[in-house]
């Protein structure tokens, strides 16, 4: 089974390819989160996540996720995350948590996507992200297969550096830069409340009209990103930037 979380679509989009691959049921995460309830997954195939890299680890719901899940059939574990350079040493929290979870830990895989936080960082124009995402689909698909085989995944090569960023930045990234504050609607806003619809976490509410963001955010960027006139806006920082969003998909 494949489980993903997005945002802004690049971890949903390698896991419509994946599922093309292995001919695979596929979850999205984001939905289960928003609906709010406990769940139990069953599969006989192995458990595939796939999700973006915040901060170099997986994203802190997406873990509370599957840590407050069961999961029942098969125990084998593949972690797959999107990221905009490099996760560093995010295998090594992906490999404690098949050891909480008692999965038997398969492998875990970086996929270079589009950069998509443009709360800090300048996302690509569209012919930037389509070379990327071409670049990328032979990389996925390669991955697919190996999992539809139940193959190991290869070692990635971590370093001191690695380690040392991913286990001090993550804390401070989401002490220091997490938060809705920073988020608001301009006047182009048409009320249509797709940002509302697309929060994993309930955190987007309408307000006479106009979005309104609560205090539980974990900077997915989809609702910025997927705004149709581009009318939503994150401080100064996001002003004048591309809004990144991948909208492709693959049918198995």
């Amino acid at each position: 089974m494949i489980l993903y979380f997005s945002g802004t679509g690049n971890s949903r989009y390698a896991a419509q390819v994946i599922q093309a691959e292995t001919g695979d049921e596929i979850v999205s995460i984001n939905d289960c989160i928003k609906k709010g309830n406990r769940v139990t997954i069953h599969s006989k195939e192995p458990f595939v996540f796939v999700a973006p890299t915040y901060a170099w680890r997986l994203p802190r719901v997406v873990e509370e996720f599957i840590r407050n899940s069961e999961f029942t059939g098969n125990n084998q574990a593949y972690f797959l995350l999107t990221c905009g350079t490099h996760t560093h040493d995010a295998v090594h929290f992906a490999k404690k948590l098949c050891t909480d979870k008692h999965f038997t830990f398969m492998g875990f895989s970086s996929l270079i996507m589009p950069e998509n936080y443009i709360a800090m960082f300048d996302a690509p124009d569209k012919v930037e992200a389509a070379v990327i995402i071409d670049k990328a689909l032979p990389v996925i698909q390669a991955l697919g297969q190996r999992i539809k085989n139940k193959q190991t995944l290869a070692a990635e090569t971590i370093n001191l550096a690695d380690k040392l960023i991913s286990s001090a930045t993550n804390p401070l990234f989401y002490k220091l830069f997490v938060s809705a504050k920073g988020f608001y609607a301009t006047d182009a806003c048409i009320g249509c409340k797709k940002c509302e619809k697309v929060c994993p976490l309930n955190n987007v509410r309408m307000n006479e009209g106009k979005p309104v963001w609560d205090g539980n955010c974990t900077h997915c960027m989809a609702c910025i990103c997927s705004c149709p006139k581009e009318a939503i806006e994150y401080k100064k920082k996001s002003q004048g930037k591309p809004r990144y969003y991948n909208t492709g998909f693959v049918r198995p």
